[in-house]
């Protein structure tokens, strides 16, 4: 199966930055789309930032200008870097992957086990 793991969450004050990281793992023969969400308490589930295999970004709008997302292929890795953060950027935020597994026949979404970012005022 996939395994997909998130890390680098924590707790900072407001203005500062973290940078999150997620590797996908087992036998995957090919990763397409890769991205950020976050869920806020009381909120639905939405989406921070995605990038293409080819490269192509999306940002949410609320996040636009501070956060930037990029990967690494041949880690199977993507990344968030946060900068100027706010509390409202507080939420856990979850790695979504779209991959091909060996022997399957279509790509599936996997999904991290999500990392918790608190922004302090």
């Amino acid at each position: 199966q996939v395994q997909v793991v998130e890390s680098g969450g924590g707790l900072v004050r407001a203005g500062g930055s973290l940078r999150l990281s997620c590797a996908a793992s087992g036998n995957i023969l090919r990763i397409d789309a890769m991205g950020w969400y976050r869920q806020a308490p009381g909120k639905q589930r939405e989406l921070v930032a995605t990038i293409s295999s080819g490269g192509n970004t999306n940002y949410a709008d609320s996040v636009m200008g501070r956060f930037t997302i990029s990967r690494d292929n041949a880690k199977n890795t993507v990344y968030l870097q946060m900068n100027s953060l706010k509390p409202e950027d507080t939420a856990v935020y979850y790695c979504n992957a779209e991959a091909l597994p060996y022997l399957h026949i279509k790509a599936y979404s996997f999904w991290g086990q999500g990392t918790q970012v608190t922004v302090s005022s």
